[in-house]
């Protein structure tokens, strides 16, 4: 079992991600608060040891907000997860697809965008299935697809 370890909530397009112990969630719309709303990018999550490999392929310390995911979770492992279904705290979230690095990771730390381009350790976009709240320490684990 894994655990939900940090929330970032973007309160506009390229905008600050804003640090939050807890966010309220919308099926089908996202983080209540977050720019991006709707469609299927509706939430962005890096897992911690993706990241730590990051860092170590950087040789410099960057804190994984710069990824300007919305989530950081421990204990699983996102690649190649596509239309798996993640449960965190109360609410399911469908994996949609990989995160792929753009060009802003380089502003904020010169190679980052490079060291998160091999196997997935850009993280996924999901969609929210449950309204609900989650919170850091939430457990997150890989739930079984319900029928809609």
């Amino acid at each position: 079992m894994g655990r939900l370890e940090r929330i970032w909530v973007k309160r506009f397009h390229r905008g600050p991600m804003d640090p939050a112990e807890a966010a309220d969630l919308r099926r089908g719309a996202g983080i209540v608060g977050n720019a991006n709303q709707g469609g299927w990018r509706q939430v962005t999550i890096i897992a911690a040891a993706e990241w730590d490999r990051v860092v170590e392929a950087l040789g410099t310390a960057v804190d994984p907000g710069e990824r300007r995911a919305n989530l950081l979770v421990s204990g699983v492992a996102l690649a190649h997860t596509r239309d798996r279904i993640l449960q965190v705290g109360g609410c399911r979230l469908r994996v949609r697809g990989e995160t792929r690095p753009c060009e802003r990771m380089d502003e904020a730390e010169p190679g980052l965008r490079a060291a998160l381009d091999a196997g997935w350790r850009g993280g996924v976009f999901a969609e929210v299935l449950d309204d609900g709240r989650i919170a850091v320490g939430d457990p997150v684990a890989w739930a079984e697809p319900v029928p809609e």
